[in-house]
């Protein structure tokens, strides 16, 4: 199942050292060999979907929204892929650094 996400769409995503030093968790498919950033439509899937990322023990984490165009933007800079999960990890579309979902 592919979403239709506009730039306007507010996202959540997870984000690691809030208030000091923050970024945006980022993720690495060692198969396909492509960093992405996941994201979730909604903040009830990034609070189920958190679970199942990978994520450096002992680090502080929260989920935050985030504007579309501004999450490709950054992603964008750093030739990040933007894959959309639900709840369960599922990826629901993928949005490539030029900003072209697949």
């Amino acid at each position: 199942m592919t979403v239709q996400i506009d730039a306007a769409t507010w996202v959540y995503v997870v984000v690691q050292n809030p208030g000091r030093n923050e970024q945006i968790l980022g993720q690495h498919d060692d198969r396909a060999g492509i960093a992405y950033i996941p994201a979730f439509m909604d903040k009830s899937a990034a609070t189920m979907g958190i679970g199942r990322l990978a994520k450096a023990k002992g680090g502080k984490y929260e989920i935050q929204a985030i504007i579309f165009e501004d999450l490709t933007a950054h992603a964008r800079q750093g030739g990040f892929f933007i894959f959309v999960l639900d709840e369960d990890g599922k990826v629901l579309t993928r949005v490539t650094p030029q900003d072209r979902p697949q």
